[in-house]
């Protein structure tokens, strides 16, 4: 077939509008399937088919067991087809509405997006949804294929009707491009060729149309960028640097810049497999070698040396959230951003966008399928640039940190300051320094478990005892702290998680002064407590779990806070009304309802030594 290029198209719609029955078409006309493969479908058509006693082609693409006995697409499927101009892979993604995460997924490298509504249906809150998520993920090139014309009569009206429904919806969504085609994907009409049905439509097939777009890559020249993905030490003679051309082009010669570093070097080499060439283009995978011996590692980015991008920390963005916990501001998660894998959380959320209207709507949380702006703040700094500029340096994704899961993909737009212009300032009187004029190892002994488990009475006498010691410590209780630095917060999720995070770096601030600090906090939540351990070093937090029975609890509470709660008159009490998740690894864990106070502290008192 020559040098003919690939383009990447997504199918994306509401639920049963014949996304893979559209993608089957394709590729059946397209002559893309063997006959073996057709003789299957007609023989598992006759067991999940939904057309009678016709092939249902929607079964080349619903591969798994469940998506057949349903009859409906649950994970992406990529299929592959070309015609004499060029080559396609096309992603066929889930129209539920729990499946988005899903679709999103196929959206993240489509060029195109083939918006599917069916002509009996016309624009649906799904159909929004996805209009909005493919908008989001920098898709401009839009198909909107009215599907199933032939249920009402290859009617113009109705698909006069829908355009303008659609286009109406869609004006804020800045598509570049908007092809309407009236179709029946089950008969082939307007798919490969015009069709006798529908005299009053001039416009193009869908397969002529998917032929003339333009791939997004072929926008114009970009500056070089290659995030690196390993470095590859195969021997003593040989250090390369692997990764994807994420952007533009790169020959032996260049001058590149190693970022978030500033080092500069020439390419020596560029290797493909075991083959060197003299040039690499973008979404090739290379091992580029360098003139000068350098410090790089897996994350770094190599780019043009004259064309840089922006270095940060801290980024406005729009966030799909994926799961079904709700994203609080505040808790910690794994974020990953090209090859980069760092800690970070979501600051503020700024709002959320109605699926509907685009209007901004007031939010502390975002819920499954959200779409929201937010403020991301990072660890460290990042080579990034806009996702409308650069996908692959502007794309992450928050990964939960307990269970690895995804949950959340967002679109970086621009930065909130410059890391370049924040440093820590370099002080001569250090911890370690106020340390040893202390005598002593500053430490966070830190306290979770019920209101009423006895975390304040122990923690009360281990500081009278290591007062009596001459050490140098300093009590944070909850309720203390709620009258001054955090009395501006609730007991929602959201505030409990924002409390935790102030109290965890006033801890950090307190260690860093030399003090032994007592942290008493019901703190309920595993992810804000791995969030304050991971601000100190290795052994300088220890983990006390004071662990006593409900019952237990609830006998003890002289403030009669339990009874309130069950009255319904304290919400989001933790224990009754909101979760008190146990620490899996602690440190200690003391059974206060079966160990004396004393004997509790004695027992952290002995870890501390």
């Amino acid at each position: 077939m020559g040098d003919i290029d690939t383009l990447r198209f997504i199918t994306c719609g509401s639920v049963d509008d014949g996304k893979s029955t559209l993608i089957g078409r394709l590729l059946y006309e397209s002559k893309s399937i063997f006959d073996d493969q057709m003789r299957a479908v007609e023989v598992d058509s006759r067991q999940y088919g939904t057309q009678g006693e016709q092939a249902d082609l929607a079964l080349l693409v619903d591969g798994l067991q469940a998506e057949r006995e349903q009859g409906i697409t649950i994970d992406v499927a990529y299929r592959f087809f070309a015609t004499p101009n060029r080559r396609f892979i096309v992603a066929d993604t889930p129209g539920h509405e729990q499946y988005t995460r899903n679709m999103a997924t196929g959206a993240s490298t489509a060029d195109i997006a083939v918006i599917l509504i069916d002509a009996r249906k016309g624009v649906l809150t799904q159909t929004r949804r996805h209009s909005r998520i493919v908008a989001l993920m920098g898709i401009r090139q839009v198909v909107l294929a009215i599907n199933k014309m032939d249920l009402v009569g290859f009617s113009p009206s109705v698909f006069r009707e829908i355009v303008s429904s659609f286009q109406a919806f869609a004006n804020d969504l800045q598509f570049s491009s908007i092809q309407a085609i009236p179709l029946s994907a089950l008969q082939g009409d307007n798919v490969f060729v015009p069709s006798a049905r529908t005299p009053w439509y001039s416009g193009p097939t869908l397969m002529s149309r998917l032929n003339s777009m333009a791939p997004a890559s072929q926008g114009g020249a970009h500056p070089f960028r290659m995030p690196v993905q390993w470095v590859n030490r195969p021997n003593l003679d040989f250090r390369g640097f692997t990764g994807r051309v994420a952007q533009g082009a790169i020959q032996k010669g260049d001058s590149v810049c190693v970022l978030p570093s500033g080092l500069i070097s020439r390419v020596k080499g560029i290797v493909v497999w075991q083959d060197e060439q003299e040039r690499a283009g973008e979404g090739e995978s290379i091992t580029l070698t360098l003139e000068d011996e350098l410090d790089i590692s897996r994350g770094d980015v190599l780019v043009a040396q004259d064309s840089q991008p922006a270095v940060a920390d801290a980024f406005q963005a729009h966030l799909l959230w994926m799961s079904e916990q709700s994203l609080v501001a505040g808790r910690p998660y794994l974020v990953k951003l090209h090859a980069k894998e760092l800690n970070g959380s979501v600051s503020t959320i700024k709002h959320k966008e109605d699926v509907n209207t685009g209007s901004h709507l007031a939010a502390r949380t975002l819920e499954l399928n959200e779409i929201g702006v937010v403020n991301l703040t990072l660890s460290q700094p990042v080579v990034f640039e806009p996702y409308k500029v650069n996908r692959p340096l502007g794309a992450f994704i928050l990964i939960d940190k307990m269970t690895q899961a995804t949950v959340g993909a967002g679109m970086i737009d621009f930065a909130l300051r410059r890391a370049t212009n924040i440093h820590w300032q370099s002080l001569e009187v250090d911890r370690t320094a106020r340390a040893q004029l202390m005598h002593q190892r500053p430490r966070c002994v830190w306290f979770t478990g019920l209101s009423g488990s006895g975390k304040s009475t122990i923690a009360n006498l281990l500081e009278k005892q290591l007062h009596a010691e001459r050490r140098h410590t300093f009590i944070l209780d909850g309720d203390n702290i709620r009258h001054g630095l955090n009395q501006d917060l609730g007991f929602t999720v959201t505030d409990r998680v924002e409390n935790i995070r102030r109290i965890a770096h006033v801890a950090k601030l307190m260690t860093d002064a030399g003090l032994i600090v007592l942290v008493s906090f019901i703190s309920p939540f595993r992810a804000e407590r791995q969030l304050a351990r991971d601000l100190f070093a290795e052994g300088d937090f220890l983990e006390v779990f004071v662990d006593a029975s409900l019952a237990v609890c609830e006998h003890r509470d002289t403030k009669g806070l339990y009874a309130k709660s069950r009255r319904g008159e304290l919400p989001n009490f933790t224990g009754i009304d909101s979760a008190y998740e146990a620490p899996l690894r602690p440190e200690l864990h003391l059974s206060s309802d079966k160990e004396s106070p004393e004997a509790c502290m004695r027992r952290i008192l002995e870890k501390l030594r």
